[in-house]
């Protein structure tokens, strides 16, 4: 009888801690998406796109070409996407203006 209210117990905190888990992933998820309002259409002036373009692109092998399209979108959309690769989304200006053969303009 003991044995079988101690994994009950066990189950049950089992249980618990992974909901906590789950609401902490959840407001850190919202926070993110809260935190993307920096990353915006609009969310830079122009004297910032060299600093931007310059976290944007250090991690590549080709700098100058990356600097080269990153300050020239920045300068049209007014935003950088975070990170070094990828999350396009959330400057749309940035992720939508392609070249004349229907690839990515902007790193």
């Amino acid at each position: 009888m003991a044995m079988a209210k101690l994994v009950c117990f066990l189950l049950l905190a089992l249980l618990g801690i992974s909901m906590v888990a789950t609401q902490v992933m959840a407001k850190q998820e919202t926070q993110y998406h809260l935190d993307s309002g920096r990353y915006g259409p609009g969310s830079l002036k122009s004297y910032q796109c060299p600093s931007q373009c310059t976290r944007r692109c250090s991690q590549t092998q080709y700098h100058k070409p990356c600097m080269f399209f990153c300050q020239k979108c920045c300068a049209k959309c007014l935003c950088v996407p975070p990170g070094y690769y990828g999350n396009k989304a959330v400057c749309p200006c940035y992720n939508n203006w392609k070249t004349q053969q229907g690839g990515p303009k902007c790193p």
